[in-house]
């Protein structure tokens, strides 16, 4: 009874520990490229930018000395897009870095079409 042998299970064996390396997409053209991480920072505004305007329309509109007119709005309006614009440069690895990453993926994966299926007979 002295005898302290570990217990191990022949069913089940010892899990080993495995490194998992995240696929690297092959090499798009640099025009490409930036013109899809544009695409993909606008975007982010736009969302931000919505973001802003749903928030506005939950506040309520009171009825104080100045009332809230077409000039207000505007402005309101064009100080969001302003925000939209510049608040994801704050932000670390936002929205527009993952829609970056998944429609590189996809275009890295998307088979390129050969020259003579575009050309136009």
């Amino acid at each position: 009874r002295g005898d302290h042998r570990p217990v191990t299970d022949p069913v089940r064996p010892r899990a080993s520990v495995v490194t998992v390396t995240p696929p690297v997409a092959p090499p798009i053209a640099p025009a490409t490229d930036r013109a899809l991480r544009e695409t993909a920072k606008q975007l982010e505004g736009l969302f931000v930018q919505q973001l802003f305007k749903a928030m506005r329309e939950t506040v309520p509109q009171q009825d104080g000395i100045v009332s809230a007119n077409a000039g207000e709005d505007m402005f309101t309006g064009l100080m969001d897009q302003h925000l939209a614009a510049e608040t994801p440069n704050q932000w670390e690895g936002g929205l527009a870095e993952s829609v970056y990453r998944q429609l590189r993926g996809r275009l890295a994966a998307a088979p390129s079409p050969s020259p003579s299926s575009s050309t136009i007979r």
